[in-house]
């Protein structure tokens, strides 16, 4: 008796899951059957996972796992779980579903699961947080997210992910910062050892001061550190560039020109003593007017 092909095992593993409506957790009979088992799933018959908490996909990266999909197929099944109507949800996986789709796969090899609401949002956290490549505030949300919408602890958290009690402190940290530096962060002007040490500035708008001098002057962790650490002990007054005073020779020099050409004169100086002077016009002749004024 010849042999069932590869394809022909996969299918028949797809028709056995999606006939077994009784299986709906680890305890139901034949769910061994389905636990653990890999087979080949029409892209069409998966849904996303709506409590997918990634947010941020770049298109760049997914084309080019499209291509290598192309050469070589997924490597890593995605990881799914049966649904009620038929289809799977996916629990893990939306780069290589989104990739395969662009690759113009009709299937994609997919690990299944059995796992109630709860499970699947656990497992999509957990396995988004030990990801490589998310940003910071991607993995802060995620541990935000299983606090409230998992009701875990910090401890039980920790158990779950394999990070330190103080690793997940420190993520939660991040989002007490202004909203723009959070952004700044994600979109990777700065790094997550500067939003650490901008966590000890409190007034917001002082954050934002700091995130701009970053910014301009390419500060490094430690220079931020440094400049934090004088601010909080006083050495520090403020970031905000200050306001140049005007000479008062400049500002009666103005107001002379401007009474006498009936126009709004501006005179700029700059630190050595030298300027420029600004007079508008509004024609030909209003310009003729000043050029005989000047002389």
């Amino acid at each position: 008796m010849a042999k069932a092909t590869k394809k022909q095992r996969l299918g028949r593993g797809l028709s056995a899951i999606l006939g077994s409506d009784e299986i709906k957790t680890a305890a139901d009979k034949g769910a061994k059957s389905v636990i653990g088992t890999i087979i080949e799933i029409p892209l069409d018959a998966i849904v996303t996972n709506p409590h997918q908490p990634r947010t941020q996909f770049d298109q760049e990266t997914i084309e080019e796992l499209a291509r290598s999909i192309e050469q070589l197929g997924v490597i890593q099944p995605i990881t799914v779980r049966k649904n009620d109507e038929n289809k799977f949800d996916l629990i893990s996986g939306e780069r290589r579903l989104r990739a395969s789709k662009l690759a113009k796969k009709e299937t994609i090899p997919a690990y299944v699961r059995l796992a109630n609401d709860q499970e699947m949002l656990e497992m999509a956290l957990v396995e988004n947080i030990q990801r490589q490549d998310l940003d910071p505030i991607e993995i802060s949300l995620s541990f935000q997210r299983m606090i409230d919408e998992l009701e875990l602890t910090q401890d039980e958290m920790s158990k779950r992910v394999g990070k330190k009690r103080s690793t997940i402190t420190n993520y939660l940290r991040l989002l007490k910062l202004d909203p723009i530096v959070q952004t700044g962060m994600r979109d990777g002007f700065i790094s997550m050892g500067h939003g650490r040490a901008l966590i000890n500035i409190t007034d917001q708008k002082i954050q934002l001061q700091f995130y701009e001098r970053i910014i301009k002057n390419n500060l490094s962790v430690r220079q931020t550190e440094d400049l934090v650490k004088q601010f909080r002990e006083g050495k520090i007054l403020s970031l905000a560039p200050k306001k140049k005073t005007i000479p008062e020779f400049i500002k009666k020099s103005e107001k002379e020109l401007s009474e006498k050409l009936g126009k709004k004169v501006k005179i700029s100086i700059n630190d050595k003593g030298s300027g420029k002077i600004s007079i508008p016009f509004s024609s030909e002749n209003d310009l003729e007017k000043i050029k005989n004024f000047l002389k």
